[in-house]
């Protein structure tokens, strides 16, 4: 279960806390602890650090907040996910920019990240967003808010933890490599992600032969997010030229130009569309020379 977008994010040692037992009739992610970069804390967010800290790590940023998430409190129980965005006024917020064809992009990530989902709820005359939700294993999960307010000056990315009783089997974080294979498709990365910027481009084949058909999806051939392991900073980067532009290919490559802010271990996953399904290709990606060098080995990237 899963689908995504984007990319740039940064490094740290894999901290996994799961409550597998735990439940609660509406989850309360914790807003960051300002004073480090772990997910775990509970101070308020201090909105004037924000431009220093990376997406997704604060409850709370120029003014807005993501509210209380309801949702089902164990895996594999049907219900809804919902959520508001409140003002600095604590008031919801109603109105939204469009980007890449959707007013707000929900992307959800176990904290190992072996559960990665990208979606796109329904926005209610009261501000309230909802979407049919079941979580796929227990754990705890962070939800990402992507959004950008009609008259705010820019997109945010807002985030919460959210944890899920139910069956946890902890996973392993991938080996690093530059072939991923998903649904019968192979994607291979060529360029380095690394601190100073560059080019990395996917490529598409399906049964070894270049995929030159790729579906637009969201505005674009392709959506990459980066993750970085541990806290879960988030980035999430479209790619270079847009479909009908008269100059952008339809694969099989799709380029993207990406920075690293620092060294470490970033999960990649890449969100693309071909005869009209979506599919997510992820790599594990080293940032620094401390780094075992990515293999060349695919390995399976979808659930």
């Amino acid at each position: 279960m899963r689908t995504s977008t984007t990319l740039i994010t940064y490094a740290g040692g894999l901290a996994v806390v799961f409550a597998a037992a735990l439940g609660v009739g509406t989850v309360t992610g914790s807003p960051i602890d300002m004073t480090s970069t772990h997910t775990g804390g509970h101070a308020a967010a201090d909105t004037e650090s924000a431009p220093s800290l990376p997406a997704g790590l604060q409850v709370s940023q120029d003014g807005y907040t993501l509210g209380e998430i309801a949702s089902p409190t164990r895996a594999g129980e049907a219900g809804t996910l919902s959520f508001r965005i409140e003002d600095a006024d604590g008031a919801p917020v109603t109105e939204y920019d469009d980007l890449h064809e959707k007013q707000l992009h929900l992307i959800v990530v176990r904290s190992d990240t072996s559960e990665f989902l990208h979606v796109h709820p329904t926005l209610g005359a009261d501000g309230t967003w909802s979407i049919d939700w079941t979580w796929p294993t227990g754990g705890t999960y962070r939800v990402f808010a992507d959004f950008q307010a009609s008259g705010a000056p820019a997109q945010l990315t807002l985030g919460r933890d959210v944890d899920v009783a139910g069956e946890l089997q902890p996973a392993p974080l991938p080996t690093a490599s530059r072939a991923a294979t998903v649904d019968g498709y192979t994607v291979t990365l060529d360029g380095d992600l690394t601190t100073a910027g560059g080019p990395l481009t996917l490529t598409v084949t399906q049964d070894g032969v270049p995929v030159t058909d790729l579906d637009p999806y969201l505005g674009a051939y392709g959506h990459l997010v980066a993750l970085r392991t541990g806290d879960l900073a988030y980035l999430h980067v479209h790619p270079e030229g847009e479909p009908g532009d008269g100059v952008t290919a339809s694969g099989p490559d799709v380029t993207f130009h990406a920075q690293a802010p620092s060294s470490g271990t970033y999960r990649l996953f890449l969100d693309f569309q071909h005869e009209g399904t979506v599919h997510t290709a992820e790599f594990t990606v080293p940032v620094g020379a401390s780094e075992p060098a990515p293999t060349t080995d695919g390995h399976e990237g979808g659930h």
